[in-house]
């Protein structure tokens, strides 16, 4: 008869082969002091066959239109937990132009579902120090992708499942770990018919899925926490990524090698607590192109309307220089004017926001209208206004502008709008919009904006 553990892992979605592969690596030899992570190899228990490789004809089917489409499932030999390694064996390989339909899991190879408390969560991350929490589906080789190379993903469609979860972990992450040193988790259901889910009793949030993670491998050998965004793209929990745009990220390695996972169902703009509305989905469908002769140093992200710069480091000040520089160089190639002038540019016409302040390197992108003659949202409101309460702060430093914005803000919905004090932390989490505003050697200005819109009955 199967054990309680491994039917309760059946009814996560794994393979009971992959589950015995699975308890057998956790058997094995420790490995060594170096590396924290387990060995790559697969292993499988005495008495059962050993896996072969996938076989990638079997990995593409034939579309209406007479193109092929991957298909790539999660499973235990599809993902890693936690990390990228550019010397990992890639789990399927693509040509420039091809489109991928992935799946991807919850965090932890599929440990944080409903049920899981919010111990297990914390154990979880403090019995697998150096890693990230994040299941990485990849990595994906792209044929003739070559160091100096751009590749460009864009996202054709995402469908969640049908459940998300929000946490903070007890004293430890966030952006306010000591203030909010008590723990909490959250299990939501997702409305996938009406793109919504209930935060809380008569606190209804839009769903607007978009990958947390998706990046390439990066240039330097050896096994990386999944946890810091960087040139290789990666962790940049940016809101604005999601169906119908474009990520153009350079090539480090050949073939790019790339992953995603980290899936959110929907975000603020600041990630205060950790997480946002954490999901896995059921599709990823994406498409790949090889751009050769325009290299690029850094991520961009193009939307419809837009394209996205942005930059990271663990002082949002050195974050915010990082992404003025990208701001700059884009709006010099953009609008063919001189640096000083792309300079005074940026402060009329870019949109610049706090991606997140809880990935070792904390994010702000800047939204830059395609078309001269539009501007983005460039609202930075000091006080309440008829579609959003408003936390201001300015200060010359500006990670205290932003903890001491976003704090005032879940202030707010502790004591004005009566929330419980981890669901205000979480619900500024997913909801609130933290904006980068004026800037000065003197004076950093954020406003974060909670929308009006989400409460939909009184509380």
């Amino acid at each position: 008869m199967a054990s309680a553990t491994l039917l309760a892992r059946l009814a996560l979605g794994l393979s009971a082969a992959s589950i015995i592969g699975a308890a057998a690596l956790a058997q094995t030899t420790p490995p060594a002091p170096a590396s924290p992570y387990p060995p790559t190899a697969t292993i499988t228990t005495p008495g059962y066959p050993a896996q072969s490789p996938a076989d990638p004809k079997l990995q593409a089917v034939g579309l209406p239109n007479g193109k092929k489409i991957h298909l790539l499932p999660a499973t235990l030999e599809t993902t890693q937990w936690g990390w990228f390694d550019n010397a990992q064996t890639p789990v399927l390989r693509v040509n420039s132009g091809d489109t991928v339909a992935l799946e991807t899991m919850m965090h932890s190879h599929n440990q944080v579902v409903p049920g899981a408390t919010i111990e297990q969560i914390k154990k979880l991350r403090t019995d697998f120090p150096g890693r990230g929490p994040h299941t990485l589906t990849g990595p994906i080789y792209v044929e003739g992708a070559q160091p100096g190379d751009v590749l460009k993903v864009t996202l054709n469609k995402i469908v969640p499942r049908a459940y998300a979860t929000n946490f903070n972990v007890p004293g430890l992450f966030g952006q306010f770990p000591n203030v909010y040193a008590d723990g909490q988790v959250k299990y939501l259901y997702l409305d996938l018919d009406k793109m919504q889910t209930e935060f809380l009793p008569g606190i209804v949030l839009p769903l607007k899925p978009f990958p947390g993670t998706l990046g390439v491998a990066r240039k330097e050998p050896g096994r990386y926490s999944s946890v810091p965004p960087g040139e290789f793209a990666g962790n940049m929990d940016i809101r604005d990524f999601v169906a119908g745009t474009s990520l153009y990220v350079p090539v480090h390695v050949p073939g790019a090698l790339l992953w995603t996972g980290d899936s959110h169902a929907g975000q603020g703009n600041g990630e205060v607590n950790l997480t946002a509305i954490e999901t896995a989905y059921r599709e990823l469908n994406l498409t790949v192109e090889v751009i050769k002769g325009k290299p690029l140093d850094f991520p961009r992200i193009e939307t419809p309307k837009s394209w996205i710069t942005m930059g990271f480091d663990a002082d949002l000040n050195k974050a915010w220089a990082q992404t003025r520089e990208q701001t700059v160089k884009f709006l010099v190639e953009q609008r063919k004017v001189s640096a000083a002038e792309a300079e005074k540019l940026m402060a009329s016409v870019s949109d610049c926001r706090v991606s997140q302040v809880v990935n070792v390197k904390k994010g702000i992108h800047c939204l830059n209208p395609k078309n001269a003659r539009d501007k983005e949202d460039m609202e930075r409101p000091t006080k309440e206004t008829a579609k959003y309460y408003v936390s201001h702060v300015k200060d010359a430093d500006l990670n205290k502008a932003m903890n001491d914005a976003s704090m005032g803000m879940i202030k707010f919905l502790e004591s004005g709008k009566k929330i419980a004090r981890l669901d205000a932390y979480g619900l500024a989490s997913v909801a609130m919009d933290c904006r980068v505003g004026a800037i000065s050697d003197s004076e950093k200005n954020v406003h974060c904006l909670m929308p009006k819109s989400i409460w939909v009955s009184k509380r």
